[in-house]
């Protein structure tokens, strides 16, 4: 058994990284706090940590369904040890953790809350990895670790926050509970119930009330919303491999989602970033699997 660079983005499925990025720089946009904090870097390395020690750990506990579903995953094959996918994803989870409360008590910081919120975000993100297979709730908990992705960047540079934090942290989860759902049905061929996809465009229909009338951000919002019927036609069509591939391109756009935020509140520069991570996100799955 041997680590290497590929073993570790296969585990880490880093091709979704920029998505996290995107939900950091969102969720300290609208919790009205500053982009030129040098913090945010630290911020974007601890939430970096959370998602890739989440995924290690969804492949050391979901080892014995891989073996099955996913032979060719590296802890199946045999390419590393189970052991050392455990240690490597509780290692970052805490890493993340100690770097929000550096972040959270500087001065400045939200102190006490944000260092719950990010214990909070490492609890669920373990939660929803121990149990989400036959779990009726794991498209909730999916959801709350991206809501929580935004809470605790909000609350880690500033001591008060807008209520266009909290907003965006429940429309997003309601994007994430329809793309939850689909995933879950990744290796059905096909969507039992349309009803859950119905959230998936909640984050438009809010936007389209809120967004200011300029050119960039109504282009966002009608590159959301091709984007999302494009994954939904993928859904639609159901031949071999359609789900999948709407699965992977949903996880893209929850950098979509971030900008259609970041754009309401008027951060036009930041909302073109977001549009790039969705880009990124997408040349990145191309080379490493999105799920």
């Amino acid at each position: 058994m041997s680590w290497s660079a590929t073993t570790f983005l296969q585990l880490g499925r880093v091709s979704n990284l920029p998505t996290v990025w995107s939900n950091t720089v969102a969720g300290v946009v609208l919790a009205g706090a500053s982009l030129h904090d040098w913090r945010l870097l630290v911020l974007l390395l601890a939430m970096t940590l959370a998602y890739t020690g989440g995924m290690f750990l969804n492949d050391a506990f979901d080892r014995s369904i891989d073996a099955v579903e996913r032979p060719e995953r590296p802890i199946p094959s045999g390419t590393v040890s189970v052991g050392s996918v455990f240690t490597l994803g509780f290692f970052m989870l805490a890493s993340a953790v100690l770097l929000v409360a550096w972040c959270a008590f500087l001065p400045g910081g939200g102190g006490s809350r944000a260092l719950f919120a990010a214990i909070l975000l490492a609890a669920s993100i373990v939660l929803y990895n121990v149990w989400h297979k036959n779990n009726p709730f794991s498209p909730f908990v999916m959801g709350l670790c991206r809501m929580l992705v935004y809470v605790t960047a909000g609350w880690s540079l500033t001591t008060q926050t807008s209520n266009s934090l909290y907003i965006g942290a429940v429309v997003l989860l309601c994007y994430l509970i329809g793309l939850t759902y689909t995933a879950k049905q990744e290796n059905l061929g096909e969507v039992r119930n349309w009803w859950p996809l119905a959230c998936l465009a909640i984050p438009g229909l809010y936007a389209a009330t809120v967004t200011p009338s300029n050119l960039v951000s109504w282009s966002i919002i009608l590159l959301f919303v091709a984007w999302l019927l494009y994954a939904l036609y993928k859904v639609r069509r159901r031949q071999p491999g359609d789900i999948p591939k709407a699965v992977v391109s949903m996880i893209a756009g929850i950098a979509l989602v971030d900008a259609l935020f970041i754009a309401s509140v008027g951060a036009t520069f930041w909302a073109i970033v977001a549009v790039l991570a969705f880009g990124l996100t997408l040349f990145l799955q191309r080379y490493i699997a999105g799920t």
